[in-house]
Order: C-alpha cells, then sequence, then structure tokens
C-alpha cells in the first residue's frame, strides 16, 4: 500500500502534466485521428492506428492522474520540523566508510524521473522518520542491515 503523501511541488508537475495532456496533446492527436479516419479505409491505415493507440495511452494517463490527484495529499513543510526528519525534508547521510547520500524524502508518485529521492515507504525512509542531526540509524532491507549517520537536515519552506 501507497502513503497517498505528495509534496507540493510533486503535486503541482502532477497537475501540470494533467493539464498538458487535455489541453494540448490530446486535442492535437485527436485532430489527427479525425484526419486519418476521413482518408477512408482504417484497416491499411497506420496513421489512424498509430494515433488511436497514442489516444488510449493518453486518455489512460488522464484518468489515473485525476484520481489519483482526488487521493493524494499535499504535505507542505513547517517550522516545527526543523531539526527532524519528516516527509519532505533533505537529508544527507553518512556512513563508516565515508560514503554519503543526500536526497529527498517524498512520495511514491514523485520518484520517477529523479535520482535525488526516495519514497516515504522505503525501508531507508521509514529508517530515518523523526531522526535527528548526528544519530544514527539502522536500515533494515532485504539485502540486510545498514548504518548511517545522519548530518544534515533542510525543508525547502514556502515563504509565502
Amino acid at each position: 500500500m501507497r502513503t497517498p503523501l505528495i509534496t507540493r511541488p510533486g503535486y503541482n508537475k502532477l497537475k501540470a502534466e494533467l493539464d498538458y495532456l487535455w489541453r494540448t496533446e490530446r486535442p492535437e492527436i485527436t485532430a489527427k485521428v479525425t484526419w486519418a479516419a476521413s482518408l477512408g479505409d482504417r484497416s491499411e491505415n497506420a496513421d489512424y492506428k498509430e494515433n488511436k493507440r497514442k489516444l488510449r495511452q493518453i486518455d489512460s494517463r488522464v484518468r489515473y492522474l485525476t484520481k489519483r490527484l482526488e487521493q493524494l495529499k499535499v504535505i507542505d513543510p513547517s517550522a516545527e520540523q526543523m531539526g527532524k526528519v519528516f516527509f519532505g525534508a533533505w537529508v544527507t547521510i553518512e556512513n563508516d566508510a565515508g560514503e554519503q547520500k543526500r536526497f529527498q524524502i517524498v512520495g511514491y508518485d514523485e520518484i520517477f524521473e529523479r535520482k535525488d529521492c526516495i519514497s516515504i515507504d522505503s525501508p531507508m525512509a521509514r529508517a530515518l522518520l523523526k531522526k535527528q542531526i548526528d544519530d544514527d540509524v539502522t536500515v533494515k532491507t532485504p539485502a540486510g542491515e545498514f548504518e548511517w549517520f545522519v548530518t544534515a537536515i533542510d525543508y525547502e519552506l514556502d515563504e509565502s
């Protein structure tokens, strides 16, 4: 089960994708389908078949985004969270070998196409929640247990 949380920038990105698909891409593909259908025999019409396939993909994504945006809860960081790891935090950790990692803890819908974040549902994020700078963290994964040390915690506060 995925936790239905999302950061404000992540929510805005999904809304922008939905808006683009609905207002720009779908009308363009619909026009191409209409044009290709007007040429006659659809059984041999590659333009018609390809654009119908694209239209089905767009409609599927629009349905998913519409439903998902209704389910998501936007979490904005607050000043009270400073100094502890919560949803939306940028966390820097280090292990005994000196290896460092820096990432943001975000919702499932935000982890795609990004290499600088982890899902709130991941073992690492679960282990880090409520930790403070200088805390040791044991992360239990299917690959074993790993020890990390929290070196920094930051939030992007919206000052508006």
